[in-house]
């Protein structure tokens, strides 16, 4: 078995866009592109956390096992050097100020998580 193929944070950076979208989550990194649309928490939520360290983002919603298992399919390789936390999109090209950044991340988690929940909820009706 070989071993993984190892990023530079910067490059991971460049994959922030819903056709080509990759996230880091716990220094493994991830593309995520096909899932763009299935995804429960609709795709605002990964785009808030495109090209970024999304660890803390993906920890606090709770994901199941069967999304865990789910990450594992779309590994692609570790990451080398720090990566920025999950930021929205709009903040990695437009302002090079700190202040906001990162400050959506909980609005959408719970959301995320309140959609989910609905999903659910629909379903075993």
């Amino acid at each position: 078995m070989s071993s993984p193929k190892v990023y530079q944070a910067a490059e991971v950076l460049k994959h922030n866009k819903k056709d080509d979208l990759w996230m880091i989550i716990n220094n493994k990194v991830y593309d995520v592109t096909k899932f763009v649309d299935e995804h429960p928490g609709g795709e605002e939520v990964l785009l808030d956390v495109a090209g970024t360290d999304a660890t803390d983002a993906f920890e606090d919603i709770g994901h199941s096992d069967d999304a865990r298992d789910m990450l594992k399919e779309m590994y692609i390789g570790t990451v080398d050097g720090v990566a920025p936390q999950g930021t929205t999109s709009t903040d990695k090209k437009s302002s090079t100020s700190d202040s906001g950044s990162g400050s959506q991340i909980p609005l959408f988690a719970v959301t995320a998580l309140l959609l989910a929940l609905i999903a659910w909820y629909s379903q075993s009706l």
